[in-house]
């Protein structure tokens, strides 16, 4: 009998990615998936611990669930990072799930249903086996045309505030065959453009046919050349893993690689990155964005930042406004710390109050708005290539990403979803540009 699966997501793209490949797993096995939670016969959310407050969403969650599933047989699972986190104790903190699954054993979901099905109570799976994980990917039948592809997880940097290394495992590459072979299939279903997903994409370390090991760049150059594949990107990056010659060739002379970096650096303070365990420097940090601009001069970066990091001064603060006004972002993502039980950073004495944080980050996401803002109005009146990924909320109105991630909004008689187009810009956002086709593309 065919029944229904709900999924709600929290966190980064490799949740999201995981999530697609739950779809995937469980669509065999009789489960049609449904937006609508109070239709569905399986809940899973798909959880993130990087904060607290994304944790605690999750508890919010499950008690609306609850309230909402009462009297229904629903199978509630807890899956992902505060899964393997906190394991039984979600249990004991919310009565009514099922099952507890962590992000390396989600491949295992046929038979932990099962074992409810057998009236077993609270069953939980938290190994580490990426390889058996990964063995069971499945590729969706109708894919969008931009999508992730996890190629490496995990973490063995160990910067004190990240429970990654604690909720992924070790870092794990996978072979070159097996990548390809994925890039294969889901071109052939109609996909233009895939991003490279990993906690650390640029420690990435795989084997190709010959047993040899080969890095990112190598990797790039090689999926380039598969034909109807219009499009690369990678993400997360971790900066001192960006020293190796090839990756800042293939930025230079591959044309697919999107000109568009995502290098986190958390702090612009020297003492604060130490005390973070970021094993690099901020003058490290811009010798690497320099050398990316040097190779590729229209090339343009993202970050993160963490304000309010245990003993983080006013000075400290001061230094990384000033790395951010030195670089000069295109996008970036920033946050207040949050404590995550398990990392060194939690138990410092020193943490910063709640108020001080608040003032910072707002100091610190104007600058970084000011920032967007001027990146995204030196566009106006310029043409970009835009990849059309779906229809707009009007008629004849669809949306696209420009090669720097911003969203891009045109209108069309032609339906332009899964073209590549020249889009002059007439207007330009924080959030998206808006466009007119060229002549001739329509």
């Amino acid at each position: 009998m065919n029944k229904n699966l709900y999924i709600k997501t929290y966190g980064c793209q490799m949740n999201v990615y995981d999530s697609l490949k739950m779809e995937n797993l469980l669509k065999p096995h009789g489960f049609n998936i449904t937006s609508n939670e109070k239709c569905a016969d399986l809940i899973i959310l798909n959880t993130c611990h990087i904060r607290e407050k994304a944790s605690e969403k999750v508890y919010s969650e499950l008690g609306r669930i609850k309230e909402k599933t009462a009297g229904k047989k629903v199978v509630t699972v807890v899956a992902g990072c505060t899964a393997q986190a906190e394991g039984e104790e979600i249990f004991r903190r919310a009565e009514n799930v099922d099952i507890v699954v962590g992000p390396q054993s989600y491949h295992n979901l046929p038979i932990l249903i099962q074992k409810v099905k057998e009236k077993q109570k609270w069953v939980i799976d938290l190994d580490f086996d990426e390889v058996k994980k990964f063995d069971q990917i499945q590729i969706p039948d109708h894919p969008h045309v931009s999508s992730f592809l996890t190629i490496q997880e995990g973490c063995d940097k160990f910067c004190h505030f990240c429970c990654v290394p604690y909720t992924r495992g070790k870092e794990y590459s996978r072979n070159i065959s097996e990548v390809y072979r994925e890039t294969i299939a889901l071109v052939a279903k109609g996909v233009k453009e895939i991003t490279l997903l990993g906690q650390n994409v640029s420690a990435y370390c795989g084997r190709d046919n010959n047993d040899n090991l080969r890095g990112l760049g190598w990797l790039i150059k090689k999926m380039a050349k598969i034909e109807g594949l219009e499009r690369l990107r990678y993400i997360t990056s971790h900066p001192k893993d960006m020293t190796e010659e090839e990756i800042f060739n293939v930025h230079q002379q591959e044309k697919k690689l999107m000109p568009f970096l995502h290098l986190p650096v958390q702090s612009g303070s020297d003492r604060i990155l130490k005390m973070m365990n970021r094993q690099h420097s901020r003058d490290f940090y811009f010798k690497i964005i320099d050398k990316f601009r040097e190779y590729k001069s229209d090339i343009a970066f993202s970050s993160d930042f963490i304000v309010g990091y245990p003993g983080e001064t006013d000075a400290d603060f001061n230094d990384t406004i000033d790395l951010v006004q030195k670089v000069e972002y295109a996008r970036c993502f920033s946050f207040k710390y949050s404590p995550r039980p398990g990392t060194p950073a939690s138990v410092i004495g020193k943490q910063v109050p709640e108020e001080v944080k608040s003032e910072r980050l707002e100091i610190l996401q104007n600058i970084l708005r000011e920032q967007q803002l001027k990146f995204n109005k030196k566009f106006e009146g310029q043409s970009l290539e835009v990849l059309f990924e779906k229809s707009g909320k009007y008629t004849n109105q669809y949306v696209g990403k420009s090669p720097y991630l911003q969203s891009v909004v045109v209108k069309s008689n032609v339906n332009l979803i899964g073209k590549i187009k020249n889009v002059t810009v007439t207007e330009s956002g924080l959030a998206s540009l808006n466009g007119e086709l060229m002549e001739g593309n329509s």
